[in-house]
């Protein structure tokens, strides 16, 4: 193989790598932060006074959890918070406009994954479950 032919396939070869690795990235980033799984077309991002009341909330609702993104919430909701627990699972605290949790979804949220497992406040005490899920009475 001549010099020339070696060279035309190892900046083939390189440009083949690059485009992978470029694509790769802009999907990866195109999904959102590595822990949440991408925010939706449909959903905005909290900032300000909002932001600091969805995570206080959140946090509150699941002590030791760092929240990854809070945003508003196109499954019903008025609010979202996506947090990572101290274990590494995640749950989605769905919030209502006064900021009060209404639900904690085991995993990311949204239609087709959580629904079924869905966990609604109405019926827990303040805490974090662990996961299971709870229909204790409280009153209110």
């Amino acid at each position: 193989m001549s010099h020339r032919t070696r060279l035309a396939l190892a900046l083939a070869a390189v440009a083949a790598v690059t485009a992978l690795v470029f694509g790769g990235a802009v999907a990866y980033a195109a999904a959102g932060d590595a822990g949440g799984g991408g925010r939706r077309a449909d959903e905005t991002p909290l900032t300000g006074e909002n932001a600091e009341k969805a995570k206080a909330a959140a946090v509150a609702r699941v002590p030791g959890g760092t929240v990854l993104r809070v945003e508003t919430d196109a499954d019903g909701a008025a609010y979202e918070a996506h947090v990572r627990r101290p274990d590494g699972t995640q749950v989605t605290v769905k919030l209502d406009k006064q900021f009060n949790v209404t639900a904690v979804q085991e995993g990311h949220g949204g239609r087709g994954n959580c629904d079924e497992r869905e966990r609604s406040d109405r019926g827990q005490q303040s805490g974090d479950t662990g996961g299971a899920s709870t229909d204790a009475a409280v009153s209110t």
